[in-house]
């Protein structure tokens, strides 16, 4: 019975991403824009009533809720993805805290000591130069190079191979 619901699942979620892109595109607007304006050069036509307000408040209203759902679906879809991304990140760089992966999980007053931590560590940093003290190319070629010769020595260790990909 899990794969209905997994299908369902699957079928929504590509539903909920094709509808958010196409109502973010140009011709989305420009629809929306004709039937407003479509609407309101009918309102001599029916007089300017209730029946005709009521109209357009209950198909605004009707698209805005519905809409909520799929663009909510999306972002939960685009926020899982960026954080699994950043968790990659984070696990893979030797010299980054671990601790950090899976960071949106903790409650407003870890998330607030944390705050605390790295505005203390960015005013280090602004005692040092700020924004315009950069890192040396040197710097970035040790740091590729120590990357380099853990991956190399973990393959090693594993009994693998490390092919060096060539450029295209």
């Amino acid at each position: 019975m899990d794969f209905p619901r997994h299908s369902l699942m699957h079928l929504f979620d590509r539903f909920a991403g094709a509808a958010t892109r196409q109502a973010g595109s140009p011709a989305a607007f420009a629809l929306a824009l004709f039937v407003v304006l479509a609407w309101a050069i009918s309102g001599p036509l029916f007089g300017y009533s209730e029946t005709w307000q009521l109209v357009i408040n209950t198909g605004t209203t009707i698209v805005t809720f519905l809409m909520v759902f799929l663009i909510q679906q999306s972002q939960n879809k685009d926020s899982t993805a960026v954080h699994l991304k950043l968790n990659e990140l984070i696990a893979s760089h030797k010299q980054a805290s671990n601790h950090l992966i899976s960071i949106e999980d903790l409650d407003e007053d870890e998330l607030r000591q944390l705050v605390r931590f790295y505005r203390h560590l960015a005013e280090l940093a602004d005692r040092e130069g700020g924004v315009k003290c950069s890192h040396s190319i040197d710097e970035a070629n040790e740091i590729h190079a120590d990357k380099s010769r853990a991956l190399h020595e973990r393959l090693q260790r594993e009994g693998g191979t490390h092919r060096k990909h060539e450029p295209a």
